[in-house]
């Protein structure tokens, strides 16, 4: 699919606030209504945009604190990541969970209350987890930039 200058506009646009409505969007692109809801509605059907979004924050509903975890599983069983990862969607508090090459299969995003509440976490779910041949928390410090916007 081709996408030119005003696809782009109004992608920076939506990317900056999901929530626009289609005359605002027109407005802030500087076109009318019609155009810009096809232009939109173009986009979709293309599959780049794949959808919108609403953004929580967790710390706002009393989830502070955020642990990456770093695992590598025992593949000596030939389903080991199915199964793994079969069962590590089933807990609530993993939020991402991401396949990677290199010296660590699985990247695990995991939010929690506290520190008590991860502990909990971690010995009752992620510990019991099949396959881990290793496994290595990061906690979350600092936030210093959090976007998925594309320089477009």
């Amino acid at each position: 699919m081709h996408v030119d200058d005003i696809d782009r506009k109004l992608l920076r646009l939506l990317q900056n606030d999901a929530g626009l409505s289609t005359a605002e969007l027109a407005l802030q692109a500087g076109m009318s209504s019609s155009p810009c809801a096809r232009r939109v509605a173009r986009l979709e059907g293309n599959g780049v945009i794949t959808g919108r979004k609403v953004t929580i924050d967790y710390k706002a509903l009393g989830y502070a604190v955020e642990v990456y975890l770093r695992i590598t599983l025992d593949k000596t069983q030939g389903n080991a990541f199915d199964i793994f990862i079969r069962e590590a969607r089933e807990i609530p508090e993993v939020i991402a969970i991401q396949t990677l090459l290199g010296r660590v299969d699985l990247r695990m995003d995991v939010r929690a209350r506290d520190l008590d509440h991860y502990q909990q976490i971690y010995r009752e779910r992620i510990l019991g987890l099949p396959h881990i041949a290793d496994i290595e928390s990061l906690m979350l410090v600092a936030e210093l930039k959090n976007t998925e916007a594309l320089p477009i």
